[in-house]
């Protein structure tokens, strides 16, 4: 389906140049002196690289359909992750290589979904935010009162993630996973 890139969108997901990317962001920019045009920042989802073009306002571009199936985390057994429909209850494998950042917040019983274009397996969308146990972390230092003060704390998948002094080993977190980072207390 051809769309005018002017009516893109982040996360929008669009073949260009040969490449099926997807939006991360872009900018409409209008110079005093000339046409204007749209700056956008793409992931390339086969490769995971991402990129910076500018295109002319008046070119059209075409948009991928990508389908998404709910499953179910189970297990790694190490060179690759096992998920399950939720569904039909079929399980499918997919090779570590493919999860290199995903794997990080993986854990059982996990709900994801994982993406398809046009029967090729192109990677998982993960929840905004998980929540996870904190499984190894030092206690905190009486009198460190330094203004967002950060320590390592490690949770359940073996990740280890800044967070503030006050959290401690057996408690919940939720981290985002668009960054990695600590979010809030579970």
């Amino acid at each position: 389906m051809q769309i005018n890139i002017n009516d893109i969108k982040n996360g929008m997901t669009i073949i260009i140049d040969g490449n099926l990317c997807q939006i991360v962001e872009f900018q409409h920019v209008k110079p005093g002196k000339g046409s204007a045009f749209v700056r956008i920042k793409l992931r390339n989802l086969r490769t995971g690289a991402v990129v910076e073009n500018s295109y002319n306002t008046n070119i059209k571009i075409e948009r991928a359909r990508i389908d998404r199936m709910p499953m179910q985390f189970l297990y790694s057994d190490g060179s690759s992750f096992v998920f399950m429909n939720t569904e039909t209850y079929d399980q499918i494998e997919v090779p570590a290589e493919k999860l290199e950042q995903e794997k990080r917040f993986l854990k059982e019983g996990l709900e994801i979904q994982l993406d398809y274009y046009e029967g090729e397996l192109l990677g998982v969308t993960l929840p905004e935010k998980i929540e996870f146990e904190v499984t190894e972390t030092e206690p905190a230092t009486k009198g460190n009162t330094t203004n967002n003060a950060l320590k390592d704390a490690t949770i359940e998948t073996g990740y280890t993630v800044k967070v503030p002094m006050f959290i401690n080993q057996g408690e919940r977190i939720i981290i985002s996973t668009s960054d990695g980072k600590y979010s809030s207390r579970a």
